[in-house]
């Protein structure tokens, strides 16, 4: 469904709701011209869908009703939430990315096998945040080398020399966010000693 063809249903909807909202109220259409200033005629062609509507005339009518606008227009049906994702293989690993929209920062699960060779750390722009979810994680940082277990977080400046694999002879999950430079996540939960 295209985009105008949801709002045209959303809008479809506003009448029947109107006229049902002001039944359950017990109010006329003379009463409710006083309360809003909304002629009657004009509330009559709402609530029969011969008038389109607009938050100058929705406005008035919810505070009237002492009801929140969306009570009177309803929610429009959104996407399905669910991420599709297509993984694909990248550097010996698989990645598969975790969100839809373009921009950052990015989100991706990442299954590292435990053959994956050992390359030059790289750098480039950005920041990234990461999660093990399972296995151990060898990361290179810099003049750093460093063993992440489940449940350990990480997070550094992409600028600095890194790169990452298996500490040992099992795959690796993580789950990563990459930003672009200066965006940081932030950990709250505390780290396990």
């Amino acid at each position: 469904m295209d985009n105008t063809a949801a709002i045209d249903g959303v809008l479809a909807k506003v009448g029947p709701r109107l006229k049902r909202l002001r039944a359950q109220r017990g109010l006329t259409l003379s009463a409710l011209t006083k309360a809003t200033g909304i002629s009657t005629s004009t509330l009559s062609r709402l609530e029969s869908g011969q008038r389109r509507p607009s938050l100058e005339l929705l406005l008035p009518i919810a505070q009237a009703y002492r009801v929140p606008l969306e009570e009177l227009v309803g929610a429009p049906e959104v996407d399905d939430p669910r991420i599709q994702p297509s993984p694909r293989r990248l550097n010996g690993m698989t990645v598969l990315p975790l969100t839809r929209q373009p921009g950052s920062p990015q989100a991706y699960k990442i299954i590292i096998p435990p053959d994956r060779p050992r390359s030059e750390p790289q750098t480039h722009e950005g920041y990234e945040w990461l999660y093990v979810l399972s296995g151990r994680l060898r990361l290179l940082l810099d003049d750093r080398d460093l063993v992440l277990r489940a449940g350990e977080a990480a997070e550094f400046d992409t600028r600095l020399p890194h790169w990452f694999g298996c500490a040992d002879d099992q795959p690796v999950e993580i789950l990563t966010l990459f930003g672009s430079q200066g965006e940081r996540m932030h950990v709250r939960a505390k780290p396990k000693a």
